[in-house]
């Protein structure tokens, strides 16, 4: 037995040790082991990466899903490229009156067709230099600027104006980028907006004469004022999307409760006034002067100008989030019309119990008031046809 044993241990010297075997064997290799080792495995399995992209705007998928079409001009700059800048758009309210901005306004701003202008902008507290397009919908866009400067521009400008119809509880943001060149052509590429060369426009009307100083160039000036437009259309149809939402969160648990008890939920007067919210949603989206589904009247005569405004429409899905919206509302409309059907036959059976009780307690007054007089009517004949009978036997007597 001792010599086998010995005979055996060369043997299991000379056998390759697994290394999960080797990990219990020799525990002491482990521990000096290099500390990157272990770091680097760890990292592979747990660790979450360290470098995450920022998320687009929620309303931003379309430009999301082609996003890809932009690396080009991002990862390939130029020495006629300028950096990439941010673009961004802020609502505060429903609606602007215009009239109320005018005096509030930087000097030097101009009404440019549908939108006050101010082309340059410089914030007190970063320095930074852009231009705001503010447009009757309750939003403006800001070229050059971001989230923090568009937030003072709204503090200072707009908190004192009077203008604001509706303000919004919670603002409602969206954001772009975009860069100059002159050396290429003025379109949307991606999700990255390119201003450099605009082929001439057909009237000459269309731009104002003269023009202030602006922070960026004055030859895109229009294609600016089109992006700018879609984009604003956006962000106030992302508005009545998210109160739409509230409102549809409101009204979700009443088929619920009319599966369960067989009632509406709501009394007629609530239910009148969910109706009068329900329209004003669909008043806002189509019956303004700023609606989602028209084409402004500005690109009937310049197709260049509606390229630029389609394409980022297109782009945001403006129309197809309309309908969409739409659809939401035509749904809650039916819905409530079926509930106002229902508070309409409870009320009417309601007043037809009340009628039958109404009947019931004039029979009852009746019967009391007029009773003895109908028994005397209905038994005192009786009486009556007996009497004489008797005088007539107690004659006979007689």
């Amino acid at each position: 037995m001792n010599f086998l044993s010995l005979a055996a241990r060369p043997l299991r010297r000379g056998i390759p040790t697994p290394a999960r075997v080797a990990q219990w064997q020799h525990p002491q290799r482990i521990a000096a082991m290099p500390t990157r080792m272990a770091r680097r495995g760890f990292a592979e399995v747990r660790s979450p990466p360290q470098d995450i992209p920022k998320p687009k705007p929620k309303a931003s998928t379309a430009l999301r899903r082609a996003a890809s079409a932009s690396l080009p001009i991002r990862s390939n700059p130029n020495p006629t490229r300028s950096d990439i800048q941010p673009i961004f758009t802020y609502a505060t309210a429903e609606r602007y009156l215009m009239q109320n901005l005018r005096n509030s306004l930087p000097q030097g701003t101009v009404m440019l067709h549908d939108a006050w202008w101010v082309p340059k902008w410089t914030d007190s507290q970063t320095g930074k230099e852009g231009e705001i397009f503010l447009f009757a919908n309750g939003s403006f866009v800001c070229w050059g600027l971001g989230e923090d400067e568009a937030r003072r521009f709204a503090q200072q400008v707009l908190s004192g104006s009077a203008a604001e119809i509706a303000p919004l509880s919670q603002p409602e943001t969206e954001d772009l980028e975009f860069v100059t060149d002159p050396q290429e052509k003025t379109r949307l590429q991606g999700d990255l907006i390119v201003l450099g060369q605009t082929p001439p426009l057909n009237s000459e009307d269309i731009m104002p004469l003269e023009l202030p100083p602006c922070a960026l160039p004055r030859e895109t000036v229009l294609a600016r004022y089109a992006f700018s437009q879609a984009l604003s259309r956006s962000t106030a149809l992302s508005v009545l999307e998210e109160s739409l939402e509230h409102y549809l969160s409101s009204v979700a648990s009443l088929p619920h409760a009319l599966q369960k008890t067989g009632k509406p939920g709501l009394g007629r007067r609530a239910l009148v006034m969910k109706l009068g919210e329900l329209l004003r949603f669909r008043q806002g989206l189509n019956l303004n002067r700023e609606n989602f589904s028209d084409t402004p009247d500005i690109y009937w005569s310049e197709p260049v100008l509606e390229g630029y405004f389609n394409s980022l429409s297109n782009a945001l899905e403006i129309r197809s989030r309309a309908r969409s919206v739409n659809d939401k509302i035509t749904y809650a409309a039916e819905m409530q019309s079926v509930l106002r059907e229902l508070l309409t036959e409870t009320s009417a059976h309601r007043m037809e119990l009340i009628i039958i009780a109404l009947i019931a307690v004039e029979v009852v007054i009746c019967l009391i008031r007029d009773g003895p007089e109908l028994w005397e009517m209905v038994f005192g004949k009786e009486e009556e046809h007996v009497s004489p009978s008797e005088d007539t036997e107690k004659t006979y007597e007689v």
